[in-house]
């Protein structure tokens, strides 16, 4: 079988889909690597505890874990500190058009964030709601909630995307910073 090549009409751009797949915790890695490099906060990813279980040595120099288990669960994604207070927060995205799914955040996870609240750090979700594109800095007592009152007859198995319009803080997608979430923080949590 031959193989020609795709003739393309001069006029015909070809896009370049490359990079366009940066994940929301990508995003905000970056984001706060610009904090850093600008002395502005601290806060750094959370290393998952792993058990390392077998490891192939196919050469010396060319290690490969081949199993590896969860030691603990993982508690959320980023924490720092930034103008002398602890914060805490998880990374969230969702696919859909009118919510966001409790069952996206974990039972533990609540636990982790109501204990950093109860000792006065900042605890909240960044929640990606991908078919808008919008970005929402989503405050603990929010989630927190949407979370209490699921389990009851009424309750919700979600948080609405128009909860998040309202009541959440949407964060601006930018160059540098990529997703300045600190500006919310600062503004809302820090300046009362």
């Amino acid at each position: 079988m031959v193989k020609y090549p795709i003739k393309r009409k001069p006029h015909e751009k070809i896009t370049n889909y490359a990079n366009l797949g940066m994940t929301l915790e990508s995003d905000i890695e970056q984001t706060n690597q610009y904090y850093l490099d600008h002395n502005i906060a601290v806060i750094h990813k959370k290393p998952t505890p792993i058990q390392v279980v077998n490891v192939s040595y196919p050469a010396r120099n060319k290690a490969k874990i081949v199993e590896a288990y969860y030691k603990t669960p993982s508690t959320t994604d980023f924490n720092g500190i930034y103008k002398g207070k602890y914060i805490d927060f998880d990374a969230k995205e969702t696919n859909s058009k009118t919510s966001m799914p409790l069952k996206n955040v974990h039972p533990h996870q609540i636990e982790h964030l109501r204990n950093v609240e109860s000792q006065g750090g900042i605890a909240f979700l960044i929640v990606h709601f991908k078919q808008y594109n919008e970005y929402f800095l989503l405050p603990f007592d929010i989630l927190s909630t949407f979370w209490d009152s699921q389990h009851e007859k009424t309750g919700r198995k979600s948080i609405p995307y128009l909860t998040f319009k309202k009541s959440a803080y949407i964060i601006p997608f930018g160059f540098q910073p990529r997703l300045d979430y600190l500006s919310i923080i600062k503004q809302h949590f820090l300046d009362k």
